[in-house]
């Protein structure tokens, strides 16, 4: 079922990728998108809400978790029958907001991502490289002219999962950044914090680039603990 654009409203504020999820999990309980539909291709999704492509994916991931929508090979984004449950009152809506977890949750990321960046130490290509170093500068960019980069952030853990070539922990990833992006937001804001952030990022991105797997592994661990002694301490 097609959907026009008076159909969503424009985001512009903060947590875009929560109210882009909103939104579309309102389209859903309405009866707007029904079970079985596909969602409109990522690039006119992304102009329909004037958002970026990455804030965008957030959203998708977010919905997945919820068990709105499911990615399907060769198919796109379709749409879930569901629950009554997953529409007044979604897990995954809760958790976001429990800040109590955000320790353990860095436990977690501390246990899984210096194993990921070891392993796309070992397995990166010339072209995850590339992306990662593109990733780098426009965070360096942003840094710059004293911007979040939260966006960035974000999508260079990501891209150190993908370049582990391991798909299952992928999608265990998918879900567990969502869920740490309101912290992410929170200790970017932390004076120092932007370039600590970017120091630490390039940290990892040399090792990797070198493929050293184990100062890969040493570079990402160090760089959760100074992100888990400002966050820690925020909250």
């Amino acid at each position: 079922m097609p959907i026009a654009k008076t159909d969503v409203d424009v985001v512009r504020k903060t947590k875009v990728y929560e109210k882009i999820a909103h939104q579309i999990q309102r389209l859903i309980r309405d009866g707007l998108l029904k079970p079985g539909d596909k969602l409109p291709a990522e690039r006119e999704l992304a102009e329909m809400f004037q958002v970026s492509r990455s804030s965008l994916r957030d959203a998708i991931r977010a919905l997945e978790l919820m068990g709105l929508v499911e990615p399907r090979q060769g198919e796109g984004t379709v749409v879930l029958a569901p629950s009554s449950e997953a529409l007044i009152n979604p897990l995954a809506a809760a958790l976001l907001h429990e800040r109590e977890l955000v320790g353990d949750l860095l436990e977690f990321r501390e246990m899984i991502e210096p194993a990921l960046a070891k392993r796309a130490a070992t397995y990166a290509s010339p072209e995850d490289l590339d992306h990662l170093e593109d990733i780098l500068r426009r965070q360096r960019e942003k840094v710059d002219r004293g911007e979040l980069a939260i966006e960035e952030d974000s999508e260079f853990h990501y891209a150190i999962a993908s370049a582990a070539r391991n798909g299952v922990v992928l999608r265990v990833l998918d879900a567990f950044m969502d869920l740490l992006r309101e912290s992410r937001e929170q200790s970017l804001q932390v004076e120092g914090r932007l370039q600590k952030s970017l120091e630490g990022h390039q940290r990892i991105f040399q090792a990797i680039q070198r493929h050293d797997s184990s100062t890969a592994e040493t570079a990402m661990r160090q760089h959760i603990e100074e992100i888990e002694g400002i966050v820690l301490n925020k909250i």
